[in-house]
């Protein structure tokens, strides 16, 4: 199975105070396992960046003018993603953004039922618990040290994690199947198999054995 992890950083909270997407990032999952395969742009949103935005993500007024405009990169990002399923954090925030930056592109919305929310999966298997990024990477013992603000493909990349955890892990089924990865994946080292070991008594052991065993008085067997 095929999945997208993915993640937004936008200029505010709501798209229709005329907020933007500053970023994407994602990554490919088959199985259940990264594959290596990513996609991650910066966008132009063509409006000034707010100083409580920039100090979330730093992306500044200044960065992003002159990156590509979101019409430039939706085709390649809709290209990666596919029909599959695509999971983030509090996806309702990403779906909504991304819908309206395809509408005012008059390009078809997606669909919320491909959605699949690991805030939502964290409040289940987690009740009572902090349910943010921060706090799944540190209940799984994800390393957080390379992520010192927000950032759409690195927090893509830890929600990966975070997500095989949160459905239980990497073995999540007791399937021995082998599970098709397309000829783009990262390849997967593999380990050489080792030598077959002869466990067969040899001629002289089984001599010595017996040997032995003649020698023995009033065995336990002969009772």
């Amino acid at each position: 199975m095929r999945e997208i992890v993915w993640d937004t950083e936008t200029t505010g909270i709501m798209p229709g105070d005329g907020h933007r997407i500053v970023e994407i990032g994602a990554v490919e999952l088959i199985g259940r396992v990264p594959t290596g395969r990513s996609f991650h742009t910066y966008v132009d949103p063509c409006r000034p960046m707010p100083k409580d935005a920039e100090g979330v993500h730093g992306l500044s007024t200044a960065f992003l003018t002159g990156q590509p405009v979101f019409e430039a990169v939706i085709d390649d990002f809709l290209a990666f993603i596919g029909d599959a399923p695509l999971v983030a954090h509090n996806a309702a925030f990403d779906m909504e953004f991304l819908n309206w930056e395809l509408r005012r592109a008059r390009m078809p919305a997606i669909p919320v039922s491909r959605m699949i929310c690991t805030l939502e999966l964290s409040r289940k298997k987690h009740p009572g618990a902090k349910h943010t990024l921060d706090a799944l990477c540190t209940r799984y013992g994800i390393d957080l040290s390379g992520r010192t603000k927000h950032g759409a493909l690195i927090d893509a990349e830890l929600l990966a994690r975070c997500y095989i955890e949160l459905v239980g892990g990497r073995q999540i089924g007791l399937g021995l199947d082998e599970v098709a990865v397309p000829e783009t994946a990262a390849a997967v080292p593999v380990c050489a198999g080792r030598t077959p070991r002869f466990f067969a008594a040899s001629e002289a052991e089984l001599a010595r054995h017996a040997a032995f065993v003649g020698g023995l008085t009033d065995p336990v067997w002969l009772a």
